[in-house]
């Protein structure tokens, strides 16, 4: 017995169709503050979290972070999710 089921395509709008071909990449404008948990695109190590509290921000563009079972790390931040 097999089944088969059918989903429905939804197709890019044509501007964004056009800002993806340009190059347009996204980029998140939420304010970030210290003791914030943030969801982690990729884990530093196979056992640690996939998530990291913020404690600091180092630049405008990277924060110091503890990630349970790992420890400090810095991250950017394109490492985490908006």
């Amino acid at each position: 017995m097999s089944l088969q089921t059918t989903h429905p395509v939804c197709s890019p709008t044509p501007a964004l169709l056009r800002a993806i071909v340009s190059g347009w990449n996204p980029v998140c404008h939420i304010t970030y503050t210290r003791d914030t948990w943030v969801k982690l695109l990729q884990a530093p190590s196979e056992y640690a979290f996939d998530e990291a509290k913020l404690l600091c921000q180092e630049s405008p563009d990277t924060w110091v972070a503890w990630v349970p079972d790992y420890g400090e790390v810095i991250l950017d931040r394109s490492h985490f999710y908006c």
